[in-house]
């Protein structure tokens, strides 16, 4: 049950929490906590979870006789637990109450997007009879990203007398949150410190087991009617009993203040005594949450996208999360775009290459935030380097998986859960990973303008990048051509050749395609930058003129293969089988992972033309159709419309969509086509969490790529926007389901840019500055000007422009062409 701000669960489902929980998390770019009962520890429907951005910690496990090793995501002490029951006048108290001991007759548990504020409330019959509403209120704080608070509010129906409750820190939790990993270790936090301050504050120390991250939480919890507490400190946790009076139309009052800081922190500073510290000195929760919710108000004005019915309500719902798990406090971090946000512990927290489908967004509304994460990119340029050595090339080669230093985190095996065997991951041979990386590289400079980015780190990336690529080809004197062998693309099925003993596969489309492109860019930034930085940087990587030569070759000669007309996946794709596949829908019904289906049968996905998700078809993502052809022109190849067309809709019959990121990109690529099953992509994605269509990974972590993938088919799928030196640029094409909507931007010096797109119509306003009027570029080639303070109405499909409707500063005018 929704409303446009709000998300709302009234039915209590045990199977259902775990994706109740991913999707009430709560966050502030520096970390975040589920959505899980207070009154529980992890086990059976509930999994409580905190996890702060960026901090890793690396284990080694044996599985299958085999030493493998890990970097996960931590999970740190649960700082929400709450337990509480009614004592009775005599005789033994009754059982703890939770949602699955004793007789709970209400549950409704709301969250308020636009507060960033997570309400449940219960109602309990206990052994006796007597009624107890219980409400719990909590948020994490997003204007002070160390705090976070809980206010529980108890009233007594029908009885008075009193209750007992325990504010607990608990230091036991392990990292097992998702059912296929608990076979590796997950004790991940040692050396455990517990103890009391004044004032009801207490504290827990701990530290990650490699490479010893200290983590310090500090809780102060106080109670209404103020009542003494016993406290009792454990090894790994601290307890503090309260009992308090409750009578009918009177609340007693609990509230926890948490405090979190760990060594990653800047300025540097003993964790423990800034947690406790901050712990003492933080308001009273009114006074915490208001300043929380005017936070969020800020947040909000920057990053909102209005759009009507169901979709909107979602699309708001996918915002949330987004800026949940990287906010305007990412900024000041050291870390990546993790797979799974900050809301679980599915992929381990590692980062992939989502941020392709990130980045996007954040260019547009928080681009410092965007900047910060090219930089995470950056940072760990030596390790790409190094991983490109070790392989026998120059140049960066990023790694699949990443977390803390940016070595290949991927796992040597996987579990394939219907067959229960232990196979071998091939999937650290996407190499394409450092080609989404340099095409976030080019994007964000280009949307924002920073040419100081493009110019320092960023041409860093690019060039490291384009060298890997230019070396990693090899020539093929039969073809005339260059090739890119022993790969694998996005679509990740196809590690190998049918009966190959080596992995991997030739000449992906999309690698080689986006390989020329990055060569290409590579190129004409070396032409463009300044003269004293261009001999930096030809001097720093050894560049001349032979090697330059050979980008260039190699830019415009790589090989993509083509059959039947159609662009294929890769070399040798069009000889596998066809697979039926009616017979396996009605065999299995859910065939979305249909590698493992085919696994568990004794058979591989290797020997069909059947794709995990968009592989070819994500060249259509990333490019309009007309840089597209170019991109193949450049490489010699003839691509228009009609093949175009013949290629999506050949991957499409073949595509068995087992990631979330497959429909977007497949609705992406119809609504620009006008294609005519584009919405049932484009619902699908909107979808694929809150309905948990892939069947119970949700509640693992939300699948944020595909949150914010959403996000940008509408704010510049949908508009055909783009921003760059010249403006903007908008091309809308219609999308009947979501006819109407607006979203702020950020364009070059221009912040708080306003499109509204209605059936037909398109306004832009510019807010008052200094700076110049906006270029904007219409379809069929009109150009027009709005200057700051205007807000200027046109209608699309005409040859003229509407008039300025009305400007900030009260003027009228006219939008110029």
């Amino acid at each position: 049950m929704t409303t446009d701000w709000k998300w709302r669960y009234d039915r209590y489902d045990p199977e259902r929490e775990p994706l109740v929980e991913a999707l009430c998390t709560l966050g502030n770019g520096r970390f975040a906590t589920r959505g899980s009962a207070p009154e529980c520890t992890a086990g059976g429907a509930h999994y409580p979870g905190t996890y702060p951005a960026g901090c890793y910690d690396r284990l080694t496990s044996i599985v299958a006789g085999q030493r493998v090793e890990n970097e996960d995501l931590v999970n740190l002490p649960n700082w929400t637990l709450l337990r509480y029951r009614c004592l009775p006048d005599d005789g033994p108290p009754g059982d703890w109450l939770t949602p699955d001991v004793g007789e709970l007759r209400h549950y409704d548990v709301h969250l308020d997007l636009r507060a960033g504020v997570l309400t449940r409330r219960l109602f309990f019959k206990d052994a006796r009879g007597r009624g107890l509403r219980v409400s719990h209120i909590r948020i994490v704080h997003m204007g002070e990203p160390g705090l976070a608070a809980q206010c529980t509010l108890f009233r007594a129906y029908g009885w008075s007398g009193s209750i007992e409750v325990q504010s607990i820190l608990d230091g036991t939790v392990t990292n097992a949150g998702v059912e296929r990993y608990r076979h590796l270790d997950g004790r991940h936090l040692s050396d455990h410190r517990t103890g009391f301050e004044p004032d009801g504050v207490a504290w827990i120390s701990c530290r990650t087991v490699d490479p010893g991250i200290r983590i310090a939480m500090a809780v102060r919890t106080v109670t209404r009617p103020a009542r003494p507490a016993r406290e009792v400190a454990t090894g790994t946790g601290t307890v503090q009993t309260y009992h308090l009076p409750v009578v009918p139309r009177r609340s007693a009052t609990v509230v926890k203040v948490l405090a979190l800081h760990t060594s990653m922190d800047w300025p540097a500073a003993d964790p423990l005594t800034a947690a406790i510290g901050e712990a003492a000195r933080a308001p009273a929760f009114p006074r915490l949450l208001s300043a929380h919710k005017a936070a969020w108000q800020r947040v909000w004005e920057q990053g909102e996208l209005d759009a009507p019915g169901e979709a909107g309500r979602i699309l708001r719902l996918h915002v949330f999360h987004l800026l949940q798990t990287l906010s305007p406090h990412t900024a000041d971090l050291d870390v990546g775009v993790p797979a799974r946000g900050l809301h679980g512990e599915a992929y381990r927290g590692h980062v992939f290459w989502d941020e392709l489908f990130v980045l996007p967004y954040l260019d547009l509304h928080f681009p410092e935030v965007a900047r910060a994460l090219l930089m995470y990119r950056h940072r760990r340029l030596p390790a790409a380097r190094e991983a490109a050595r070790l392989v026998g090339h120059q140049g960066a080669m990023y790694p699949w998986q990443s977390a803390s230093s940016g070595r290949e985190e991927t796992q040597a095996l996987h579990l394939n859960p219907r067959s229960g065997r232990w196979l071998a991951d091939h999937s650290r041979l996407q190499r394409h990973v450092g080609s989404a990386v340099a095409f976030n590289v080019w994007k964000y400079a280009q949307a924002t303008g920073d040419r100081g980015f493009l110019h320092s780190a960023g041409v860093e990336i690019l060039l490291e990048v384009a060298r890997y690529w230019a070396g990693a080809a090899t020539f093929d004197p039969a073809l005339g051509r260059y090739r890119i062998r022993g790969v694998v693309g996005p679509d990740e099925y196809h590690d190998a050749y049918p009966d190959a003993t080596t992995p991997g596969i030739d000449d992906n489309a999309y690698t080689n395609a986006t390989a020329a492109w990055v060569l290409a860019r590579g190129l004409d930034l070396l032409g463009e930058l300044p003269e004293a930085r261009g001999a930096e940087l030809v001097e720093q990587l050894s560049l001349d003129d032979d090697e330059l030569a050979r980008w260039e070759d190699v830019s415009r000669r790589l090989y993509v293969p083509f059959h039947q007309g159609v662009v294929s996946q890769f070399e040798g794709y069009g000889d596998l089988a066809e697979l039926d596949w009616e017979a396996y829908r009605a065999r299995y019904r859910d065939i979305r992972r249909l590698d493992r289906i085919l696994e568990a049968e004794g058979d591989t996905v290797n020997r069909y033309q059947a794709s995990k998700q968009a592989d070819t078809l994500m060249l259509g993502y990333l490019f309009r159709p007309d840089e597209l052809y170019g991109l193949f022109g450049r490489l010699g190849y003839r691509l228009d419309d009609e093949m175009w067309r013949a290629t999506v809709s050949y991957h499409l019959r073949r595509t068995s969509h087992g990631s979330t990121l497959s429909s977007l990109v497949h609705g992406w690529v119809l609504a620009r086509q006008k294609g005519a099953d584009a919405w049932r992509y484009c619902e699908e994605a909107l979808l694929a969490d809150v309905a948990d269509v892939q069947g119970g990974t949700t509640g693992e972590g939300i699948h944020l790529g595909a949150m914010a993938g959403t996000i940008d088919l509408v704010e510049r799928g949908i508009t055909g926007l783009e921003t760059g030196p010249e403006g903007l640029r908008v091309d809308p094409v219609t999308l009947a389901e979501i006819p109407r909507f607006t979203f702020t931007l950020c364009c070059g010096r221009h912040r708080g840019v306003r499109l509204r797109i209605l059936p037909g119509r398109l306004a832009i306003r510019v807010p008052a500055s200094p700076e110049g009027p906006l270029a904007v570029a219409l379809p069929g080639g009109r150009r027009v000007t709005v200057a700051p303070g205007q807000e200027c109405w046109f209608r699309l499909g005409e040859a003229v422009q509407s008039k300025v409707r009305t400007s900030e500063t009260g003027r009228r005018g006219v939008a110029r062409p």
